[in-house]
């Protein structure tokens, strides 16, 4: 999936309007307006697209995140980029949304991709652990659509 359908995904499903688009991507520490958040939600063929980038989509994500649970404590350590994968994505969706488990197979149910608890657990585990397993744009897709339904 492109970031562009992510991110318009995201918007429909949690009915972000344009100003509050721009306002979560400012959390994520990319300042922008209302009309050039929307413009990162348009189809990709359509006059006035901009491309929405991998870390503006991280951006967006670690905004959402924040407007959604509130800061984190000021004595933490400042976390490291991740490089934005389809793991990630979910992840940090799930972290935005305070989902449990069960709702994370509520949401992929909803969306047309049923999963298991063993089936689940790979897609949130690190990269290097034995038990990983990738999550392919079938199953954010069907995450997305879950989310919206």
């Amino acid at each position: 999936m492109n970031n562009n359908e992510i991110l318009r995904r995201l918007a429909d499903a949690l009915t972000l309007d344009g100003d509050r688009l721009a306002a979560i991507f400012t959390l994520g520490g990319e300042a922008m307006t209302g009309a050039d958040a929307l413009a990162r939600t348009r189809e990709p063929d359509t006059e006035g697209t901009v491309a929405c980038t991998s870390d503006q989509l991280g951006g967006f994500l670690d905004g959402l995140i924040l407007d959604k649970r509130g800061p984190r404590d000021s004595d933490a350590a400042p976390r490291p980029a991740v490089r934005l994968t389809n793991n990630a994505i979910l992840k940090k969706l799930r972290i935005a949304l305070t989902l449990k488990e069960d709702d994370v197979l509520r949401i992929l149910d909803a969306g047309g991709s049923p999963t298991t608890r063993l089936g689940l657990s790979p897609l949130f585990r690190k990269p290097g652990n034995k038990h990983y397993r990738a999550c392919s744009d079938e199953v954010l897709r069907s995450f997305l659509n879950g989310l919206s339904g």
